[in-house]
């Protein structure tokens, strides 16, 4: 008892891609994926703004500091080689130790410092403040280096810019003059403004990436449709689809309009080759009935045929069936992909139905059927007919697929708002990687026996169609050498 189903590769390469875009929203709406074009745009981007800023408050920073020491450098010239002249205007007036003495005072301000050396390294005169016994004060002084050029000293945790040359004055060489300023202060300033500029900086390239990134989604966003529409698309609406970007770029239109003349041709193809599968079965139906009913004749009237020819004829009979029952799976499958099936659907008492189908399955098979059934009776809209060819294909498979003298067992049950039914056997099982491709059209697990129990590999994706069709599910559970579990949900007709 063979009955047809309803699927094709194409429709299911149709669903697959409907569940890759499926997923692609998963994921554009999920964690960011490092190999989207979005992530690497976005990264990119930023890297090249991060550097850009990076380098730019580096520059910024060097520059600063450069500019401050450059300056400091040039105040302590500035006084290094004014200091002489002041020397000798005092000194027209003063003694010279004294008019010394002045000039140190009046270019001495809070944070510069001046004192002479004699050749003999002792100190001739200096500023006042460094008469203080304080440590960097003593290291300060105690620079030898008689010809220095403007630079800058760390000592004892301060930042000096100094500088020394030979002191002549009307002449006469009095020693060496040692100029120094004290920056540390505008150092200090100086790395508080840098902080500031490394914070803004991050901030800024914070602020630029989330910018980058919403920038890049925005633009992505037709390419995101595209993969909404065309994961949207099945079978049904092939012909119809069409991929609508109105603001989006010259150049994702152009794949849109690509897209749109890819479905059309789809649609064409897909509409020939439907034709063609209904024609051909229709043609070859007729003439391949007529021949197996001549061959069945003939075996039943030719009494003096051979052991031989008579085996011949049995398998002409018996392929000649098996590929009218073929073709009549392909007609229903021309007419489900044209949208030619029409459901009855009506009140079904699932009671009555089911014992039908059982004793009917019993008749045939030969074998131990079980029904069983919780207490009470149960309603649901369906196909009358359409439902007992589902339980009936379920069944036949049951028992093709276990042993002989193991039963076969059918239960009804309620749970919730849906009834199940449930055809189980203790056969080989299904293993688990082939369990969601099973009510795919054409699949077979095992292609050797399938081909021994007369299967077509079209059953269980005509009753995951009918099912569907009439509003209910179909769902598999198996294990290796356990035995298989098909079950059939139908929504219930009134309360329990």
């Amino acid at each position: 008892m063979k009955f047809p189903s309803i699927w094709h590769p194409k429709i299911s390469q149709l669903w697959v891609g409907r569940s890759q875009g499926l997923i692609v929203r998963q994921k554009l709406a999920g964690p960011p994926d490092p190999n989207s074009l979005q992530f690497r745009l976005t990264v990119g981007i930023a890297a090249v703004s991060a550097v850009g800023l990076g380098s730019l408050s580096l520059y910024t920073s060097m520059k600063m500091h450069q500019q401050l020491i450059y300056t400091h450098k040039q105040n302590i010239q500035y006084v290094a080689d004014r200091f002489p002249r002041d020397v000798e205007t005092y000194s027209q007036q003063l003694p010279l130790e004294i008019g010394l003495q002045h000039a140190i005072d009046e270019s001495n301000t809070k944070n510069l410092f001046l004192w002479v050396k004699t050749a003999d390294g002792n100190i001739l005169t200096k500023s006042t403040i460094l008469a203080v016994d304080r440590q960097e004060y003593t290291a300060l002084i105690s620079i030898d280096n008689q010809q220095m050029a403007p630079r800058v000293n760390a000592i004892n945790d301060k930042y000096m810019a100094i500088c020394s040359g030979t002191l002549v004055v009307q002449g006469r060489k009095l020693g060496h003059l040692y100029v120094a300023q004290d920056i540390t202060s505008d150092r200090l300033r100086l790395n508080s403004m840098v902080g500031s500029l490394l914070i803004a900086t991050i901030l800024a390239i914070a602020l630029i990436t989330v910018a980058i990134a919403l920038y890049v989604r925005r633009a992505l966003e037709p390419v995101r449709q595209i993969s909404q529409h065309a994961g949207a698309i099945s079978a049904a609406d092939l012909g119809k689809a069409r991929v609508q970007l109105d603001c989006a770029p010259s150049e994702v239109r152009e794949l849109a309009r690509t897209l749109d003349i890819m479905l059309y041709r789809l649609s064409e193809s897909w509409e020939q080759q439907r034709q063609f599968v209904s024609n051909v079965s229709h043609e070859l139906r007729t003439p391949l009935t007529i021949v197996a009913g001549y061959v069945q004749s003939t075996l039943r009237r030719g009494a003096n045929l051979t052991e031989p020819q008579r085996e011949a004829l049995a398998t002409a009979a018996g392929e000649a069936d098996r590929t009218i029952q073929l073709l009549q799976d392909l007609l229903e499958l021309a007419r489900a992909d044209s949208g030619h099936i029409h459901f009855q659907l009506e009140v079904v008492m699932l009671n009555d139905l089911l014992s039908e189908v059982v004793g009917m399955a019993r008749q045939y098979s030969n074998r131990q059927i079980i029904l069983s059934a919780d207490k009470g009776s149960h309603e649901v809209v369906a196909d009358c007919n359409r439902l007992k060819q589902v339980l009936l294909n379920l069944i036949d498979n049951a028992v093709k697929y276990s042993d002989p003298d193991k039963p076969v067992t059918v239960k009804l049950d309620r749970q919730g708002s849906q009834v199940s039914i449930a055809v189980c056997d203790t056969g080989c099982g299904i293993p688990l990687p082939d369990q969601t491709r099973i009510f795919e059209r054409f699949y077979r697990v095992d292609e050797t026996r399938a081909r021994a129990t007369g299967g077509t590999g079209l059953g269980l994706s005509i009753v995951k169609t009918l099912v569907e069709g009439m509003g209910g599910r179909v769902t598999v559970l198996s294990k290796l050498d356990k035995g298989s579990t098909f079950t059939v949900w139908l929504p219930a007709q009134s309360a329990p």
